[in-house]
């Protein structure tokens, strides 16, 4: 299988809500928005909000609720100053702020907030990191 990640899709408890806090909270821009289901460009992928129970209906697994699944996102920064402006933002939003920006123990800086629907978001500067002009999040080697 060849390594890559092409969609990430999101459950959503409240359509509507999800599209506001990313839209209009977070401005990110949709490429497509059908009645249930909106799609946004990022570099590499396509992210997707989509109702969390008809997401579990087209997966046939069983829709349990939220909580912590043992998964977080993140989006990587340019700088330290990146990271305060998108924790701000994202708290700005809607967002909750669940740990404040800070120094990492691995040499970085970052925090976490977590959308209206409980995602966690990780927003954090690596210095091991590139982010290239488009976004890309590239290693350093």
């Amino acid at each position: 299988m060849e390594q890559r990640l092409s969609f990430l899709t999101l459950g959503v408890a409240d359509f509507a809500r999800a599209r506001a806090f990313y839209e209009q909270g977070l401005g990110w821009k949709p490429v497509r928005v059908m009645d249930d289901v909106a799609f946004f460009q990022l570099p590499g992928f396509v992210f997707a909000l989509y109702p969390r129970k008809l997401l579990a209906e087209d997966a046939h697994v069983e829709d349990t609720g939220g909580g912590f699944a043992g998964v977080t996102l993140a989006i990587n920064q340019r700088d330290e100053a990146g990271v305060d402006t998108t924790l701000a933002d994202a708290a700005k939003a809607g967002g909750k702020i669940t740990k404040p920006a800070q120094k990492a123990f691995w040499g970085g800086y970052h925090g976490y907030f977590v959308d209206p629907d409980g995602y966690a978001w990780e927003v954090a500067y690596n210095p091991a990191i590139t982010v290239a002009p488009d976004g890309a999040t590239i290693w350093k080697t």
